[in-house]
């Protein structure tokens, strides 16, 4: 079975500028090969090659390639010279007449020539199937088949590349990584018709070619959701981190329309952990990926939508409706929204940080950048959990982890069971009370200057790879004017909105606002984006489950 789903996307490729005698291959290829692979047959080198561009971009095999030797403008000899640079691992074959043996040979050695055929290969049971026989058993054998999958072809110091694959890994969306100067790199750009001057270059696995897409472009080619399916819903859910994949598990599961809107990938912050080893029920840890995808499957299970890509710049109300802008222009509407927009981690403003940013400089992304790091010195900047989870990870490869902290030590805000891994590994170091003064480098993370903060002192250290997770920053100015937040953005909600706990001047319900509600009517917050709230999954995930709660309080009453 395994061979014939191979197959089934395998292809034979012939070329030859006679129409009678390219026919004639073709049939006699289709008669012995047409129920296991596809045949393919061109009758010039210029349209054979657009063909094998084709193929590649759409990620199909090419196992055998025969090409007539007497081809105007391209040659046989040519052509397949060319073509090894589309698809090197084809078996290459060239179609001759007796007088052109002694060219035949020298091809042997030009294009690394698996064999040549006589014309006329009458009887083909006996002077063609043989060969090709051997020909495609070789090439199944060599595994030069490639993974049919998003390829991402970019410069590896590139801020958009980078985004570009940290937003696929993100989305668990697999895919292949090729550097625009190596080889395999520079035959998907020609197969694009890309220069290579505009990058990243993404090929999702029809053949579609992308030249710098933005964010909505990449994940509807991807089949990532990203239109709405109705205009109206009971719940909408603002945010896919634990507390709204919470909340959208329980509102759907209890009959309420959902739909859940990310900005750019389900997860959130806890969706970058390498491993959490203190959620409930995982007594072996679970990464934060696979906890996502189960969350999201979940969601999916009970029939609630998840758009990603889709960033929400207002919130209005509307009489009963809550109405969800999108930065185009676009719109939905709810009875019910719970804002699970969650945090994002604060930049450091320490001079050439900005400028080096997903070119060395990391915030988050220690899963994607880990294989990048093997075998060199990697700095952390942070002292809570995800920078503990991010160094033991990357310490796995790395030659040495320096976390950088603020504080005297990891216990003021990173759980003992972090610190006690930190403190067993061979290669971290924990360098307390230092934090990053500058970074330096032309085009990527080349240096970084230390400063303790005691004593004033500073230190030049090379550097090329810096993660950072510090602090927390709300993803709430597009609430400006509407919900209620605290000086440092943080939502503001049930007894928290005024300093006595009595409900806001305006609030105009008899009763007061539940406990997750905001100051307007109906719509809810939960998780990280809370004022006070806990900042770990486990009470993300509740609130997202009692918000839903609330949300049916709500529309009982309403």
């Amino acid at each position: 079975m395994a061979q014939a789903a191979d197959s089934a996307r395998t292809v034979i490729l012939t070329v030859d500028d006679d129409p009678g005698v390219s026919r004639a291959v073709a049939r006699d290829l289709r008669r012995r090969y047409g129920e296991q692979y596809r045949v393919v047959r061109a009758e010039s080198g210029d349209s054979a090659l657009e063909a094998l561009r084709e193929l590649k971009l759409r990620g199909e095999f090419v196992a055998v390639i025969l090409a007539d030797y007497r081809m105007p403008q391209m040659n046989g000899i040519e052509f397949l010279e060319r073509a090894m640079d589309i698809h090197p691992g084809a078996r290459r074959v060239l179609l001759t007449a007796y007088a052109d043996t002694g060219a035949a040979i020298d091809a042997i050695n030009v294009v690394d020539l698996d064999h040549y055929l006589l014309k006329p290969w009458d009887p083909p049971e006996e002077k063609l199937y043989p060969v090709l026989d051997d020909l495609l058993e070789a090439w199944r054998c060599s595994d030069h088949r490639p993974v049919p999958a998003t390829k991402v072809v970019g410069h590896r110091w590139s801020a958009r590349s980078s985004d570009v694959r940290e937003f696929l890994a993100r989305n668990q969306v697999p895919y292949r990584w090729y550097s625009s100067d190596e080889p395999e790199g520079q035959r998907l750009l020609a197969a694009a018709g890309a220069d290579g001057r505009r990058l990243p270059l993404v090929v999702t696995p029809e053949g579609t070619a992308l030249v710098e897409p933005d964010v909505p472009e990449l994940a509807a080619h991807v089949g990532l959701a990203t239109t709405p399916a109705a205009d109206f819903y009971d719940l909408v859910v603002i945010g896919g981190g634990p507390a709204g994949l919470g909340a959208a598990v329980y509102g759907a599961s209890e009959g309420l329309r959902t739909v859940l809107v990310e900005r750019s990938a389900t997860g959130g912050q806890a969706g970058q952990s390498s491993r959490i080893e203190n959620y409930l029920g995982f007594p072996d840890g679970v990464s934060g990926a696979q906890l996502t995808d189960r969350a999201r499957r979940q969601a999916a299970k009970f029939g609630a939508e998840v758009l990603t890509a889709r960033e929400v710049t207002a919130l209005e109300v509307s009489g009963a409706a809550r109405i969800v802008r999108f930065s185009d222009g676009s719109a939905i509407a709810a009875h019910s929204v719970i804002l699970a927009t969650g945090v994002s981690y604060r930049r450091l403003q320490a001079p050439g940080c900005a400028e080096l940013t997903s070119c060395g400089v990391f915030y988050g992304s220690a899963l994607t950048e880990a294989p990048s790091c093997q075998g060199q010195d990697v700095y952390i900047v942070g002292g809570a959990n995800s920078a503990g989870q991010a160094a033991m990870y990357l310490s796995k490869g790395a030659k040495s982890v320096t976390l950088l902290v603020r504080g005297a030590d990891l216990s003021a805000s990173m759980s003992h069971y972090l610190i006690q891994q930190i403190n067993e590994a061979p290669n971290i170091s924990v360098r307390p009370r230092t934090v990053v003064d500058s970074a330096h480098g032309e085009g990527h993370l080349q240096q970084l200057t230390l400063r303790d903060v005691d004593t004033g002192e500073s230190e030049l250290v090379d550097a090329q790879w810096l993660f950072v997770f510090i602090g927390a920053a709300p993803l709430t100015d597009w609430l400006d004017g509407t919900v209620l937040r605290d000086p440092n953005g943080f939502i503001l909600a049930g007894p928290d909105l005024t300093p006595d706990g009595r409900p806001p001047a305006d609030w105009e319900l008899d009763r007061p606002p539940y406990h997750l509600e905001t100051n307007v009517p109906g719509v809810f917050v939960a998780g990280d984006a809370r004022a006070e709230s806990a900042k770990r999954v486990a009470s993300a995930v509740g609130e997202g489950a009692m918000a839903v709660m609330l949300v049916h309080r709500y529309l009982e009453q309403s």
